[in-house]
C-alpha cells in the first residue's frame, strides 16, 4: 500500500536532498516550504545526494534538554540554544525533517540521553505536531523523562494580521528559553 509522506525542510542543504528523495519516492509526498526560510543562506553540496525520508537531523548536540523543532523554528531554537548555553544549559536541537514518516528512534534516543523534552511548533497546541511528538515520548520514552514535557506553540487563537502582533504570536527564542 502507498504511504502518504510529509516533508518539512529547514535548511538549503536539506531542501535539496529531501526534494530529490521526494521526487523519486514511489509514494505521494507533500513537501512544505516555509516562506520565512527563503532568505536563509547555507552551504549546499555540489553533488546531489538524496536524504532518506524519515531521517531526522541533529543540528546541535546537547546534554540537558532535547528541543524538537521544524522549519523556521529550527533556526529560532538554535538561537535559543546559544543563549541557554551562556546560562550553562546544554541544548540538543533535533529537526525531524519529515513529519510522516517520523524518525521516532532519533527523538527517543535524544530524550533518553537528556531526560527532558521541549517541542516547538507554529501551530496551535491541539491536534498538531507538538501533541503528536509529546504523545510519542509520553508513550515510548516516559521512563527516560526527568521532567514534564513542555511545548511552545502559537496560542489557541486566530493569527493576528498586524506584523508586530504576529511576531508576538509566533514562538521565538525568548519563549523557547
Amino acid at each position: 500500500l502507498p504511504i502518504f509522506k510529509v516533508v518539512f525542510a529547514a535548511t538549503p542543504e536539506d531542501v535539496r536532498g529531501l526534494l530529490w528523495s521526494s521526487i523519486y519516492d514511489d509514494n505521494p509526498v507533500v513537501f512544505f516550504e516555509h516562506r520565512m526560510l527563503y532568505p536563509i543562506k547555507g552551504e549546499v553540496p555540489q553533488e546531489l545526494a538524496p536524504i532518506p525520508l524519515g531521517t531526522a537531523r541533529i543540528h546541535r548536540e546537547g546534554e540537558d534538554v532535547t528541543v524538537v523543532a521544524t522549519g523556521r523554528l529550527v533556526h529560532e531554537s538554535l538561537k535559543a540554544a546559544e543563549e541557554a548555553e551562556r546560562e550553562g544549559i546544554s541544548v540538543e536541537v533535533v529537526d525531524p525533517r519529515t513529519l510522516l514518516p517520523l524518525d521516532e528512534e532519533t527523538i527517543l534516543e535524544s530524550v533518553a540521553a537528556t531526560g527532558r523534552l521541549v517541542v516547538i511548533d507554529e501551530s496551535p497546541p491541539r491536534c498538531g505536531l507538538t501533541a503528536d511528538i509529546a504523545a510519542l515520548v509520553a508513550d515510548k520514552g516516559f521512563r527516560d523523562l526527568k521532567a514534564p514535557i513542555k511545548t511552545v506553540t502559537a496560542p489557541h487563537t486566530p493569527v493576528p494580521q498586524a506584523r508586530e502582533l504576529e511576531r508576538a504570536y509566533l514562538p521565538n527564542p525568548r519563549r523557547i528559553i
